[in-house]
């Protein structure tokens, strides 16, 4: 049986409105203290601090709901300054990503038939520590016939729902699980090192994620290669969590139990196919929420001070631009 009910309990229609109620237990709430600086009687008022700045800044134009504010605050252990830091590079990165952030209509043929292959896929929900289990299947998709911008564009949409919808994820943080296997050279050479760097920066600056693992299966051999350079984009603490099991399931499980993967995997979490449906069918029912959120973005003419660039983001610096073959 594959059912989600956990996942989005009864947040997503109090978010609406604007003003947040807490669904978490007794249990994160005191995780949250613990781990990430959270205190309730505080919470109010760091939200409308960090509302109060978005205001003043008069180059973002931000969402200025409670819940969007409190997931960036989670995600920077609620300091003010990271959060204000994060929060305008979060919204530059959607600007300077068009191809990524903006068309973005789950009912679009094209979209479409890029989230019915079920290439990103969050898990229903949680793992053993309380993470969300977060399944890539990156061989699946045919690169000549999809691109990896709209390849990044539907796997963004359903990051974004998840984010929306999945209040225990920011506390408990995610897991990633990359399923290698059908990807080909053509695949491997579609992801450039400019294309790498963009990515990683994009969600280590701009996400408020707590990312807790990363586990790759079923490698090919120019794996190593292309994550090499990957790698070489990621912070030294992210570098730690990452894991390479190849065709090793065993290994996998020790990680990430059966129990949170679906039955293609050796689990007892639903199929791919249910899973898949079910993501088309959370983001058809966020439909305007997604084509709203294109307005959210930042006029780098309003910038203070010196605006910011795509050659200044995502750049090849130095010696390693040799490397860059796109």
């Amino acid at each position: 049986d594959c059912t989600f009910s956990g996942d989005r309990v009864a947040l997503v229609a109090v978010k609406m409105v604007g003003e947040y109620v807490c669904t978490l237990s007794e249990e994160l709430l005191q995780r949250a203290k613990e781990e990430i600086n959270e205190v309730p009687e505080r919470r109010a008022d760091d939200i409308e601090h960090i509302r109060d700045w978005l205001k003043h800044q008069p180059h973002i134009t931000a969402r200025l709901d409670d819940w969007t504010i409190l997931r960036f605050l989670r995600g920077c252990k609620f300091s003010l300054q990271r959060t204000k830091e994060k929060l305008d590079m979060f919204y530059t990165c959607k600007t300077l990503c068009p191809e990524w952030y903006k068309n973005r209509d789950p009912q679009d043929k094209k979209i479409r038939a890029i989230l019915e292959l079920g290439i990103m896929l969050p898990l229903p929900g949680h793992d053993h520590l309380g993470r969300k289990v977060i399944l890539g299947r990156w061989g699946v998709y045919d690169p000549q016939q999809v691109s990896v911008d709209d390849m990044n564009r539907a796997s963004l949409m359903i990051s974004d729902i998840l984010a929306e919808e999945d209040e225990q994820t920011t506390i408990t943080g995610s897991v990633f699980v990359g399923d290698s296997e059908g990807m080909t050279m053509a695949h491997i050479a579609s992801f450039t090192p400019s294309l790498m760097k963009k990515s990683m920066v994009l969600w280590q600056e701009g996400y408020p994620m707590r990312p807790k693992g990363l586990h790759y299966i079923n490698t090919p051999a120019a794996f190593d290669t292309v994550f090499n350079i990957f790698k070489s984009f990621m912070k030294e603490k992210m570098r730690k969590r990452v894991h390479i099991h190849g065709t090793d399931m065993e290994s996998l499980y020790r990680h990430v139990p059966k129990s949170v993967l679906p039955v293609e995997y050796g689990g007892t979490n639903g199929t791919i196919e249910e899973i898949t449906k079910y993501w088309i069918e959370r983001l058809d029912a966020r439909r305007d929420w997604l084509l709203e959120d294109e307005k959210y973005v930042v006029d780098e003419s309003k910038r203070p001070g010196k605006a910011k660039t795509s050659a200044e983001l995502f750049g090849l610096e130095g010696s390693f631009r040799k490397l860059n073959v796109d």
